[in-house]
């Protein structure tokens, strides 16, 4: 059920669903090694709100909170414990880590979770495995959210299994991960967009080419619904292939003051309110 929540006025609320932090003084993640060192330390909840509140002394926004999301780390029950101890408001939701099958570790305070697909320890066609689609049945049965992290030969595989489980609420990350505008790439998201539970998170997609940022925002409005599309930042992994201020701001000029993809279709998709905020 919706709140009543307006927000500030003449600003534009802002709900992010796709934030990452870990610790690492406590936690490991391996593929930080294979990445730019700037990401090799440390990111901590207030890290996170700083870098919004420095972007609303220029910017009207209203910054209402983000949705954590697994940062692919080697201990997700350490991950649980993290999470489970951080008091911040601005922490709306977690998208934990798992395994997706029958048997699968769903922790109690998740919104949702996460089993990453777009990984290199993660078999072509593993989300085609009878396990896995008994997992998503659970997880539908369980009215919970089913992350979805892909590769793009194989975002294929995954209409394949989602229209095996139609009432499963799926929240597709960062546009497919698309390196470019192909052919194979557009005719998978349009499928994926007929399904009536697909949501999609308009980010991970790098900004330095103007034409084809243009280009691809473009396809995504044509192909899905207004109520599908929703803003997401990847902080702070948005900085190997772009800023957390210059996505923003072009999705800012992009959707301007559009509610739904700021915040509004988030609200409803992750289940958050504000009647005590």
């Amino acid at each position: 059920m919706e709140s009543v929540f307006h927000g500030v006025p003449g600003k534009i609320n802002i709900i992010d669903t796709h934030f990452h932090i870990w610790n690492l003084a406590t936690q490991r993640l391996t593929w930080l090694d294979t990445v730019d060192s700037s990401l090799n330390r440390t990111f901590t909840m207030a890290d996170y709100e700083e870098a919004y509140s420095h972007f609303a002394q220029n910017h009207p926004i209203n910054f209402l909170g983000g949705i954590y999301v697994d940062a692919d780390v080697t201990d997700p029950l350490l991950e649980d414990r993290l999470l489970y101890e951080i008091t911040s408001p601005k922490l709306l939701a977690t998208m934990n880590r798992t395994t997706i099958s029958p048997y699968m570790r769903i922790p109690v305070t998740a919104t949702g979770v996460r089993d990453p697909l777009h990984t290199n320890d993660s078999p072509r066609g593993r989300c085609l495995e009878p396990d896995f689609i008994q997992g998503l049945q659970i997880l539908a049965d369980r009215n919970l959210i089913f992350e979805s992290c892909n590769r793009v030969a194989e975002l294929d595989d995954l209409y394949i299994a989602l229209r095996q489980v139609p009432q499963l609420k799926v929240v597709l990350n960062h546009l497919g991960n698309p390196g470019e505008l192909t052919t194979e790439y557009m005719n998978s998201m349009r499928n994926l967009a007929s399904l009536p539970n697909l949501y999609c998170k308009v980010s991970g997609f790098a900004t330095a080419e103007k034409s084809y940022v243009q280009e691809l925002l473009d396809f995504v409005t044509d192909t899905f619904s207004p109520r599908h599309v929703m803003y997401a930042s990847n902080w702070p992994v948005v900085s190997l292939y772009s800023s957390f201020e210059e996505h923003l701001e072009i999705l800012l000029d992009r959707f301007g003051s559009d509610e739904d993809f700021f915040w509004r279709n988030a609200q409803r998709v992750y289940g958050i309110s504000f009647a005590d905020r």
